[in-house]
């Protein structure tokens, strides 16, 4: 039924999600070692549902949206949210005018204050193409409109229902805690930490550019547990392969990367940017190739949303209208 077999990880991880938050509730003692897991999990959540509306898990129609329900419970909010927002904006715009997610829209600069407080705004401007695509949807395909109603159903429901079966096994005050440390907690590290590494993944690099139009870290280690989300550069430029051919997609643009953008480790970029930087400016980001707001020609772009309903088929209905 996998249209990959290294999509049999992606299951393992996706059925240790409530063996580890569901763990809580029957031990709540261990909160502060599994909470952690949950949050890494969650996070997981994320990243699975960003390949799966790229590249569909499974060969089923049906099998695809029961795996977007199922990652909502986990991610923090229904998972259809990556086609209007990412899939049709980000992908189209990638961090020039018209990209919701831009890294510049209050300051150019790249600093620790600028970066931690990004998810926030991020999150406020994607209402824009969220709101457009449920409209649209509403008006012109009623088979989606209901995938996207249900996906809202069941993941409010589902977490209503958890929060009750905790308040039952351990009070209303221990049962919220719980339910905080197993799903709200996970789910909100998981939503600001994959609004921040789009941040880190774009700023200061080359939109106009061929091959410097992303950031991409290469270590093993990250791309082993985020599923190889960390070749940026190659996704963009193949936003349908397969998260799985994905190093092998990097290799074959890497020579062509400025080097500063292709570091290794995650967190010793983040250590140079966020805690030597402000130091020794040295270690910080500069500007790669053109800015993304300074467009080529010199003309601005104005760019409505909304004007496309389209999307692969990963596991909700959506038609070209």
């Amino acid at each position: 039924m996998l249209r990959y077999a290294a999509d049999r990880r992606t299951l393992l991880w996706c059925l240790a999600m409530p063996v580890v938050a569901l763990s809580m509730y029957a031990a709540p003692e261990l909160i502060p070692f599994l909470c952690p897991v949950s949050c890494y999990l969650a996070l997981s959540a994320g990243v699975i549902a960003h390949n799966h509306n790229h590249s569909p898990t499974f060969r089923n129609r049906k099998l695809n949206e029961a795996m977007g329900m199922w990652l909502s419970l986990f991610y923090g909010y229904p998972t259809f949210v990556w086609i209007p927002t990412h899939n049709l904006n980000h992908h189209k715009f990638v961090n020039k005018a018209g990209d919701a997610t831009i890294t510049w829209r209050y300051s150019k600069k790249h600093n620790f204050l600028v970066a931690f407080t990004f998810p926030f705004a991020s999150t406020y401007w994607q209402q824009e193409p969220t709101k457009a695509f449920i409209e649209k949807a509403k008006e012109r395909n009623r088979p989606l409109f209901r995938q996207i109603v249900l996906q809202y159903i069941i993941w409010g429901g589902t977490h209503a229902a958890l929060l009750g079966l905790a308040m039952a096994l351990h009070g209303v005050g221990g049962g919220a805690r719980i339910w905080a440390f197993a799903f709200l907690i996970p789910a909100f590290f998981s939503l600001w930490t994959i609004m921040f590494f789009n941040y880190i993944q774009h700023v200061h690099t080359d939109p106009w550019s061929e091959h410097n139009h992303s950031r991409s870290f290469t270590g093993r280690l990250i791309n082993f547990f985020l599923f190889n989300n960390g070749l940026h550069t190659a996704h963009h430029e193949m936003p349908g392969q397969h998260w799985s051919l994905l190093p092998e997609a990097h290799a074959k643009v890497a020579a062509d990367i400025h080097p500063d953008l292709k570091p290794v480790s995650f967190f010793g970029w983040c250590f140079r940017s966020y805690v030597l930087a402000p130091v020794l400016p040295s270690f910080g980001t500069k500007q790669v190739g053109r800015a993304p707001y300074d467009p080529p020609t010199g003309e601005k772009v104005n760019v409505a949303f909304g004007d496309e309903l389209q999307a692969v088929d990963s596991g909700i209905n959506v038609a070209r209208v």
